[in-house]
């Protein structure tokens, strides 16, 4: 929390506060400058000049769906989440033999960006919208790309909006969203500005991107995490034409009065529902033709102030499997009914595994999964509790489910429905309350991905 501010949970004249227990409610923490030094080391040899532009091969979605070994092509290397890098070339004999050869600075600000790879030239991400070609041999800046921001940004968008933590690749072209509100593509070979197109007007529907997108069947798909004082409209998931930046479909995360899941928000008036954001990177699974997509918390985050304890208020704290064509929910699974400001938008990890969740170790199963059953999982640690839930991904039916941190918001999940019960004793219910709800809202997981590993079936 930034001191002077208040959390996202407490409002003018309330005096409601969750008591921090950092030695009982542990927080995960991963070092996720060591992997990025990692990766650099593991490239291939490639020529010390970028490819000419007649040269450049384009990246279609048969590669973005079926990646080369030596490329990185987005965010977590792979459409379903997975952060696995086939290459064996550095293992643990020959690890501690690795030597600097270059070094480059980086934009200056919240450096949390993975870089691209495709043919030896490392696509970098910076804060402040600046994005870097780099030779991946030498370190030597082939370009760099520095979008101009509006003078008042800063006034309708908080500093989040200059983290950028992933970019895409398609065809010919790299592709971001900005800190004001748009979409834009990049020439790989130049850095020039191909084509942009608005999402939001930041003067009036603020969000920020701290999170780029993903191509799904030439598609770009972005979520966003919307301010509290914007309303719904700006709580949105777009997709666009990854060639012209045409926009497809957009995906409202809070119902409006009519629509489905409206009736769970207790006549809250619509434009005062707020803050249901979608701030990292989604998984598609290109045979199901579903982008997985995990979403916020309300503002204010206790319901007593929002329509009531008893209301979910979707979709907040959900997963949803969007159809990729038209952006219609597949499917949604809400996680939690947060009280806590206990975000779940982390990656979703998309796994054909034999389900087999061992009783003695494992604490919500559902009672009718047969050991060994093959299913189409999605499944992580999707949110803030520090909670790994396995879902199947054609249906969401709640497969099993258990904590990896001390936690006491979840009392129960029932296995044969895959309902959540909040722990009523840590449930705000009135203004001047005081609780211990554990993990705190610096959660017991974060945005740092987790990874899974095929050869061992292990998610990490």
């Amino acid at each position: 929390m930034t001191p002077g501010r208040l959390p996202r949970y407490t409002r003018r004249n309330t005096t409601i506060r969750s008591i921090e227990m950092q030695n009982r409610c542990p927080t995960a923490r991963y070092a996720s400058v060591t992997l990025a030094a990692v990766l650099l080391w593991t490239l291939p040899p490639v020529p010390l000049q970028a490819q000419a532009p007649d040269a450049f091969t384009p990246v279609t979605d048969a590669m973005l769906q079926s990646p080369d070994a030596d490329d990185w092509l987005m965010w977590r290397r792979t459409l379903n989440g997975w952060g696995y890098s086939p290459l064996n070339q550095i293992d643990r004999d020959n690890v501690n033999d690795l030597r600097m050869v270059w070094t480059r600075g980086l934009t200056r600000g919240s450096n949390q960006g993975t870089p691209l790879v495709y043919n030896g030239v490392l696509y970098m991400p910076n804060p402040g919208d600046v994005i870097q070609a780099i030779n991946a041999v030498t370190g030597d800046l082939q370009w760099e790309y520095q979008r101009e921001q509006p003078d008042d940004l800063e006034d309708f968008v908080a500093g989040l909006s200059q983290i950028n933590r992933n970019i895409a690749i398609h065809g010919t072209l790299i592709i971001d969203t900005s800190a004001d509100d748009y979409v834009f593509a990049l020439d790989a070979t130049s850095g020039r500005l191909e084509w942009e197109t608005q999402i939001l007007d930041y003067h009036t529907l603020p969000a920020h991107q701290s999170s780029g997108p993903i191509i799904a069947n030439s598609k770009v798909i972005s979520g966003r995490g919307c301010m509290p004082r914007s309303g719904p409209e700006a709580c949105v998931i777009t997709a666009h034409d990854a060639t012209t930046g045409d926009e497809l479909w957009r995906r409202r995360l809070i119902p409006a009065p009519g629509e489905p899941g409206d009736e769970t928000w207790g006549g809250v008036p619509f434009a005062e529902r707020r803050h249901v954001g979608a701030w990292m990177v989604p998984s598609y699974d290109p045979e199901l033709n579903l982008v997985y997509v995990g979403t916020s918390v309300t503002s204010p985050a206790p319901k007593f102030l929002v329509g009531g304890v008893n209301n979910t208020h979707l979709y907040h704290n959900s997963t949803l499997a969007l159809d990729a064509n038209t952006g219609e929910i597949a499917w949604y699974y809400q996680h939690l009914n947060d009280h806590w400001d206990l975000d779940h938008p982390f990656e979703r990890l998309l796994v054909d595994t034999a389900v087999t969740p061992n009783a003695s170790a494992v604490s919500w199963i559902n009672p009718r999964l047969r050991p060994g059953e093959q299913r189409r999982v999605v499944t992580g640690i999707p949110g803030k509790t520090g909670v790994v839930y396995t879902l199947d991904r054609e249906t969401g039916e709640f497969l099993w489910a258990t904590p990896t941190v001390s936690q006491n918001v979840i009392s129960n999940i029932d296995g044969a429905t895959g309902t959540v019960t909040e722990n009523a004793e840590v449930v705000f219910t009135a203004e001047g309350q005081e609780v211990m709800a554990c993990p705190t809202w610096q959660g017991g997981k974060d945005w740092e991905a987790g990874a899974y590993s095929p050869l061992t079936n292990t998610m990490f």
